[in-house]
């Protein structure tokens, strides 16, 4: 488990991430491989993982868009929390493609980003994130998983990866 920056009270009461304006969204989590078979093992419908390794989101019922299948929206947790995806874990950093670096990024959407970016808890945090990253097993985990690796918008690049 990678430790969290954002206080649970700041991610429940938002109600920003775990929702897409589309079913196809860069922005749902992509899944390493042995979390697709993880969730698998725990039964979890095969229907719920796109072919491209996504979490496939499922209409949302009280608003417009899509929403993680495994988000409650009575209280706004994730039923899987302590099995979530890679991808969940790290946000609101997020890795991302461009010109074949991989970087490091963060959502600027986020208001706890918004509020903390300069501040010493987020820059010690970012730099905890860059060491765990590019320690040999996650770097070996980021070349087995390629497509965890995105292009996405809205996001500032904090550091560039070792290869």
């Amino acid at each position: 488990m990678i430790k969290q920056l954002l206080p649970q009270e700041a991610c429940l009461k938002c109600r920003g991430c775990c929702r897409f304006k589309e079913a196809d969204s860069v922005w749902s989590p992509c899944l390493l491989e042995e979390e697709i078979q993880g969730f698998l093992d725990k039964d979890i419908p095969p229907a719920l993982i796109s072919i491209d390794r996504r979490l496939r989101p499922v209409p949302a019922l009280a608003q417009e868009g899509f929403v993680c299948p495994f988000l409650s929206s009575q209280d706004n947790k994730c039923k899987v929390y302590n099995i979530r995806p890679f991808e969940c874990q790290l946000y609101p950093f997020l890795l991302s493609l461009c010109d074949k670096k991989v970087f490091i990024t963060v959502d600027l959407n986020c208001p706890y980003v918004k509020e903390n970016i300069n501040s010493p808890g987020f820059k010690q945090y970012s730099e905890y994130l860059t060491a765990y990253l590019n320690s040999p097993g996650q770097l070996r985990a980021l070349k087995d998983n390629p497509q965890i690796l995105q292009a996405y918008e809205g996001v500032l690049d904090i550091l560039e990866l070792e290869k």
